[in-house]
């Protein structure tokens, strides 16, 4: 029609200039940490610094073009962050390398870290919209289960079974499962609904204000109520249950704990009642309990959790937790320095589960707050992508993965300093572990590509000129609308209460709806 006026785009700063300069100021600094290092250890700095910040540079600039091309609108603090936690991570085992026996850890997780990144492209190629991970959903459960019951026919390692060996190579298939596991429950649980005065609301719930015990109303002010049946909650439940157990069968405790978490939050965040909160709680707690007390290695871990200094007073030598707490204490505020500090005294899962160790010694209390806070601003920035997101899917998506990093760091902070007991988890791109690099480059891909969905531009209708007005015109127009209502009321009685018209903003919320699913 001649007399439509096409629909102008909100414009949205891209901001892809700042995330290219943060990401060359934070190669920047992994380069200054690599030289300190070099410096602490052999008084000189290493002479393949700049071949090393020039290698980072390379992957970090990749990944940057990547972004600019396939998600030009995503949040521009996502990437930065991770390249510099991904940077002090190589730093910080090049470092132990230097003062442990054995083959070096660094050179295999530079590699792992390149192959991260590339499959953090290959993501953002292939996945141009998140909500097509939503029709997979039901295969990546399965599939998450699968990988997760794989290391069930592989030999054990200390006792756990957590790996598929093959030659010289080890995966850690737990590490791909549980982003699998958060995308088929953010699918399923999506399907909640909620229904007020007989008929349901849309994805996003009612118009009109809050209700009482955080309810929604709809839109004649009657309250709503979560309607879950039971072909939304079961497979969740179901799946939940087989993941947890395979895990704990293969003594992986630390990612039966992460998923249960998960599974919690994720109920929470869907439903909204505090009552299915405690009722995913339960088991969990239960569950705890029973593997405590039937599991020695859990019992031990919990007794040298309770007494940490239990064997320095008995002058039997101290454990991994006293050594990491003796760490920390000689770390002071400002730390010893890189390369100076003697967190290899934790013994073998000093690049590992006692990462965060080395980096509170070495750093201090500030260079540990550091870390910390850039944790907490990727965490963040997840939680407010999934605010801003249309949809019901990808608002669960982003939570979950926000979480899922979240929940990584408490346990494991928490776990070396003697807050909560310690657990095998790998920290997030700064402990060793080539499948947990991996997998955390795939969190921050999709963190991408939801922030893109959620900041680009939204078509507005444009403002069409101000016609002349006529007073008449808007009388006659007023008193045709008072008749037909009149006459619309008048008929109601007449024709039942199923004939009466619907209201025009149901009918509108309605059709949103439809299109949000």
């Amino acid at each position: 029609m001649s007399g439509t006026v096409p629909p102008t785009a909100v414009r949205v700063p891209r901001r892809r200039g700042t995330e290219l300069l943060l990401t060359a100021a934070a190669v920047g600094i992994c380069a200054y940490g690599y030289a300190n290092v070099g410096l602490a250890a052999e008084g000189t700095v290493p002479p393949d610094t700049a071949s090393r910040a020039a290698g980072l540079g390379a992957l970090a600039l990749a990944a940057h073009l990547v972004v600019r091309r396939c998600a030009p609108c995503a949040d521009p603090l996502v990437l930065p962050v991770t390249v510099l936690l991904n940077g002090i991570g190589l730093v910080v085992v090049h470092r132990l390398d230097l003062d442990t026996p054995g083959p070096p850890a660094a050179p295999a997780q530079l590699m792992c870290s390149a192959l991260g990144i590339v499959v953090f492209a290959v993501v953002l190629l292939v996945l141009r919209d998140h909500r097509l991970l939503r029709r997979r959903a039901g295969l990546l459960g399965v599939g998450a289960l699968v990988l997760t019951a794989a290391p069930l026919f592989f030999p054990a390692v200390n006792g756990a079974r957590l790996w598929i060996r093959a030659g010289g190579f080890s995966v850690q298939p737990s590490e791909f499962a549980k982003v699998m596991l958060a995308v088929f429950f953010a699918a399923r649980l999506a399907d909640v609904h909620r229904v007020a005065g007989g008929r349901r609301l849309p994805r996003g719930g009612g118009r009109k204000g809050k209700g009482k015990n955080k309810e929604e109303k709809g839109e004649g002010g009657e309250r709503c109520r979560v309607v879950v049946s039971r072909r939304v909650l079961a497979p969740v439940v179901a799946v939940w249950l087989a993941g947890v157990g395979l895990l704990v069968a293969e003594r992986d405790l630390g990612a039966s704990l992460l998923l249960s978490g998960l599974f919690v939050v994720f109920l929470y965040v869907s439903l909204g009642r505090p009552g299915w909160v405690a009722a995913g709680l339960l088991p969990v707690v239960a569950g705890a309990v029973v593997v405590a007390a039937l599991e020695p290695h859990v019992h031990g871990r919990l007794q040298e959790w309770l007494h940490p200094l239990a064997g320095y007073e008995a002058g039997e030598g101290t454990g991994q937790l006293a050594q990491s707490l003796f760490a920390f204490a000689s770390g002071g505020l400002l730390g010893t320095g890189l390369g100076e500090g003697h967190s290899v005294m934790i013994g073998f899962a000093v690049k590992s589960d006692f990462v965060l160790a080395t980096v509170g010694e070495e750093l201090g209390l500030v260079g540990l707050t550091a870390v910390l806070l850039l944790y907490a601003l990727l965490v963040t920035r997840g939680y407010r992508c999934g605010l801003a997101l249309p949809d019901r899917f990808g608002r669960l998506l982003a939570v979950g993965l926000a979480t899922l990093v979240g929940l990584q760091v408490f346990v494991i902070a928490g776990g070396v300093t003697g807050l909560v007991p310690l657990t095998g988890m790998a920290m997030p791109f700064l402990a060793q572990g080539g499948s947990s690099v991996v997998t955390n480059w795939i969190v921050v891909a999709l963190f991408v590509r939801l922030s893109d969905a959620a900041r680009a531009p939204v078509a507005m209708p444009a403002a069409r000129p101000a016609a002349p007005r006529d007073e008449a015109r808007e009388e006659a127009r007023d008193e045709a609308r008072e008749e037909a209502r009149e006459e619309a009321a008048d008929a109601v009685p007449a024709a039942g209460p199923e004939a009466a018209p619907a209201p025009a903003g149901a009918v509108a919320d309605g059709v949103a709806g439809g299109a949000v699913r």
